[in-house]
């Protein structure tokens, strides 16, 4: 498991109407590779709004249609149920994704 990695994950939120969805692992490598049980997680909608916390991925990532990484929706998720590799982002999608994590926590 790498950070950037997509995995398609059953019953993402108890709060999700969706039976399944696809998360993007956020957090440092450090903590992926390390002995922690869970990861941070940023979850995957097809809905686009334009936000700056929002980047957009697709069928090169790995994913079915267009669709977005919503970096304002931070989740834990155990290891145990990132089993379903959907794909990777590639180098630039991961600078935009770090900046879109930059303006969802506040840092500049």
């Amino acid at each position: 498991m790498n950070r950037g990695d997509l995995y398609r994950v059953y019953k993402g939120s108890a709060h999700d109407p969706k039976r399944f969805r696809v998360f993007v692992v956020i957090s440092r490598q450090v903590l992926v590779d390390s002995r922690f049980s869970t990861v941070i997680c940023a979850p995957v909608y097809s809905s686009y709004d334009g936000l700056s916390t929002q980047i957009k991925a697709g069928v090169d990532e790995g994913l079915k249609h267009e669709s977005s990484i919503h970096c304002d929706e931070l989740v834990s998720i155990p290891n145990a149920l990132l089993t379903h590799y959907v794909g990777s982002l590639p180098f630039e999608k991961m600078q935009e994704l770090d900046e879109a994590l930059r303006i969802a926590v506040g840092l500049d």
